[in-house]
């Protein structure tokens, strides 16, 4: 008997686990006995980590709108492919209030999926959100303030889970310099660390100083095997990639390939490409409409040993702004200076243009796939879920 209630139940979680969310959360309002088990904490496990292929990868897109009092909104749109790889939405755009600003949002950082959680970020705000089942959560600000007559500004952000401490956290790097006449002097380096379970912000103290400065474009950071990742910006050419492991919390540098170089160079984005560690260079923006200008797609083959480059591929004329994902292992996503959403066939090609579009420079894309993922509470006083 005990062995057929046990088969029984694994037949029931193999059948929930091929359900979408959306319909997993209706259970609530259908059974109880269903509804506490898909929220269990064996069952969300099971949902992340059940076998997918790349035609379950869903396409989050950010932009920013602008209205006609000169606000900018965040709006996110939640996508789905079909086998043409046109793009239909699967759930009404949402607006996103807490990222509405005067300007396009054009330097936000759009990090994730870790472990289910997608963060968007831009210098003041952290939100953190799974768009399977649109819960979010609006991080507390740093409450580490800059005494005058210093003053900082934010060099990057990054965001990822820690296997070892099981937890996700947030980091800011700044750059904190005392102001002479107007102009910036005696740079130093803070890191900050938010600490989302526990929920609370703190200063490392071990930072190592010299590390380079960071390069910025809207994909030039993302999270990759326990790390977050930034392209730097080294004293003396080639580029190399700046890493920070969330559980030792320490800087690691790795070069680049030797023709990735920062003066008169071209751009470069960080993606993954078939779990692979991927940087693109790509036309400045300047030189972008030249046809005679080439975009390259670098895998490092080996990411825990010695650096080994391999460019995969190389594309002629592309007209991009910036790179944004690569989706169903073949589709580069990107911007291009008109604020549409394109894509190029890595294998053939071909360029497509699709109708999305934003305030240039404002476009993001998370590549996720859906997951009952819950967002760590806060404590007290603090910031809590909520749903859009």
């Amino acid at each position: 008997m005990v062995v057929m209630m046990k088969l029984l139940q694994d037949v029931v979680i193999n059948i929930l686990l091929m359900l979408p969310v959306k319909s997993l959360t209706r259970l609530k309002y259908l059974s109880k006995i269903f509804y506490t088990l898909v929220q269990s904490s064996t069952f969300v496990n099971l949902h992340l980590n059940r076998p997918t292929t790349f035609k379950d990868g869903l396409i989050l897109f950010k932009r920013s709108i602008k209205q006609d009092d000169d606000l900018h909104k965040t709006i996110l749109s939640f996508l789905s492919g079909d086998d043409e790889n046109h793009l239909s939405p699967i759930n009404p755009d949402l607006d996103v209030p807490c990222m509405a600003s005067n300007y396009s949002n054009g330097f936000d950082q759009f990090i994730g999926p870790c472990q289910g959680i997608i963060a968007l970020m831009d210098n003041l705000t952290s939100v953190l959100f799974n768009p399977s089942t649109r819960n979010y959560r609006l991080l507390p600000p740093s409450p580490f303030n800059i005494p005058p007559p210093f003053s900082y500004a934010i060099e990057c952000v990054g965001f990822g889970f820690d296997n070892i401490a099981n937890d996700y956290k947030v980091i800011r790097i700044l750059d904190v310099y005392l102001e002479d006449h107007g102009y910036p002097q005696d740079f130093e380096k803070k890191i900050e660390v938010y600490d989302v379970y526990i929920d609370s912000w703190r200063e490392l103290d071990h930072a190592d100083q010299n590390f380079p400065t960071i390069y910025w474009s809207p994909g030039s950071q993302m999270f990759y095997q326990g790390s977050c990742h930034w392209i730097g910006i080294p004293v003396e050419d080639p580029m190399v990639i700046l890493s920070f492991d969330l559980s030792t919390e320490t800087f690691h540098t790795a070069k680049t390939p030797d023709s990735c170089y920062f003066m008169n160079g071209p751009s470069y984005g960080l993606a993954v490409l078939n779990d692979t560690f991927t940087l693109i260079c790509y036309p400045r923006t300047e030189r972008a409409k030249n046809t005679n200008e080439f975009t390259y797609i670098w895998l490092r083959k080996d990411y825990s040993g010695c650096d080994s480059w391999i460019k995969k591929y190389t594309i002629k004329g592309l007209p991009i702004q910036s790179p944004l994902a690569i989706w169903r292992e073949c589709l580069l996503l990107f911007q291009c200076s008109n604020g549409f959403l394109m894509s190029c066939n890595l294998r053939s090609n071909e360029v497509s243009e699709y109708n999305l579009h934003g305030s240039p420079t404002s476009l993001r894309v998370i590549i996720y796939k859906e997951s009952l993922t819950l967002i760590p509470r806060g404590y007290g006083s603090s910031t809590q879920i909520e749903t859009f």
